[in-house]
């Protein structure tokens, strides 16, 4: 019965997650039917990042006041609704507001999934709930975008069927929500209303590799496209996101069998490495680089960074297990609006190539450093354990 409740769960946050970037291969489309640029598109996928902060920031609480389940349920309604305003009205403006409703879903998603998960397997061992967490989310992170990808190969659409078929999945995964049951005792009707993200001690250095790493994809899922479309490849990108966004789902069982600091710093060092050839690979109009630097990158940012550092963070939460996830994605979410915005406007600017070099210069910057601290942080535990085990300590 654990197991069932636990899938029924996991395919809810697949779907949620799928309808993040169903509609991401045709950004460049939608772009030119308005007669806007990179700019515009990466405003409108930034949207996102409008409705989650609210919810992340001040609504901590809601899984205390209305239960978990309930928010896992008002997601899927924003995710399909959103999707359905794609099909209806296409263009720069309905993805921006759609993409609002989806941020809106993915932060009720974040605040209550990992501790539902947790509360579900009935155990204090974060490690496999935290993994059926995130397998579940990346790969709906790249299947939608792939399942577009696919239908846009066989014809050119602004709203490929693959929008219609997400409508059906969401009706599924609402019937097979509607049996599960919350977690006894979750709802707690006089829990403060206002919840700010914490940060327990040790856990931010795992928020900001999170922030690098999602700044990295969300670099590929909305500057990559137009990119890529100058070699006219950019009916492949939703490949491209699949790789980035679900492939690290691969080295997820990996990741689960290292400490989380050393998961984390492993997926900083590939982080770098695989972005350079991403890059190289889109400015030369190489499909093979992007899709092998996307599934590089995939590594670090949904297989070693994601899982280490959501259990990196829920080891240190102390019992405030929401509002230290909400802290996490808060985090995590930054990285995936603002670093893509400034990324959009350069490349109008500077032009494709002074806009990704810039922006790896810093990611590299940015990665030595938070590895570093991690390495310090790891030392100061390692030595706080062996006083601990030493005689009379």
């Amino acid at each position: 019965m654990r197991s069932s409740n636990a899938l029924r769960l996991a395919f809810a946050l697949c779907v949620i997650t799928s309808a993040v970037n169903l509609q991401a291969p045709y950004y460049a489309a939608l772009a030119a039917h308005d007669g806007l640029g990179v700019a515009a598109t990466s405003v409108a996928f930034a949207a996102y990042v409008l409705g989650i902060l609210p919810v992340l920031i001040l609504l901590g609480a809601l899984p205390d006041r209305v239960g978990r389940r309930t928010l896992i349920l008002t997601a899927l309604c924003l995710c399909a609704i959103a999707t359905a305003l794609t099909l209806v009205a296409p263009g720069v403006v309905s993805l921006g507001v759609a993409r609002l409703l989806m941020g809106i879903a993915a932060a009720l998603t974040s605040i209550s999934a990992p501790a539902y998960m947790l509360a579900l397997f009935d155990t204090t061992d974060s490690r496999g709930p935290t993994n059926w967490v995130t397998a579940s989310t990346s790969l709906g992170f790249g299947l939608g975008a792939a399942a577009t990808s696919l239908f846009l190969l066989h014809e050119p659409s602004l709203t490929p069927p693959s929008l219609w078929g997400y409508l059906g999945m969401a009706g599924l995964a609402l019937i097979l929500l509607l049996g599960l049951k919350d977690a006894p005792g979750s709802v707690s009707p006089g829990a403060p209303f206002l919840r700010l993200p914490a940060y327990p001690a040790g856990s931010l250095p795992f928020g900001l590799a999170i922030l690098l790493a999602w700044a990295t994809v969300g670099v590929v899922i909305a500057v990559l496209p137009a990119i890529l479309d100058r070699h006219e490849l950019s009916v492949w990108s939703g490949f491209a996101t699949l790789g980035i966004c679900s492939g690290g789902v691969l080295f997820q069982p990996l990741a689960r069998r290292l400490p989380s600091i050393a998961s984390v710093r492993l997926g900083l060092f590939i982080l770098p490495l695989a972005y350079a050839m991403l890059a190289w690979g889109a400015l030369t109009g190489s499909l093979i680089g992007v899709l092998a630097g996307a599934l590089a990158a995939s590594s670090a940012c949904y297989g070693f960074i994601y899982l280490g550092g959501l259990s990196g963070v829920l080891d240190a939460a102390d019992g405030q297990h929401a509002r230290a996830s909400a802290g996490f994605f808060l985090m995590a979410y930054i990285g995936f609006s603002v670093p893509v915005v400034v990324t959009g406007v350069l490349v109008d600017r500077l032009g494709h190539a002074s806009a990704l070099t810039l922006f790896g210069v810093l990611l590299l910057v940015s990665v030595l450093a938070v590895s570093r601290h991690l390495g310090r942080q790891g030392s100061t535990q390692l030595k706080s354990v062996e006083n601990d085990i030493a005689p009379g300590g």
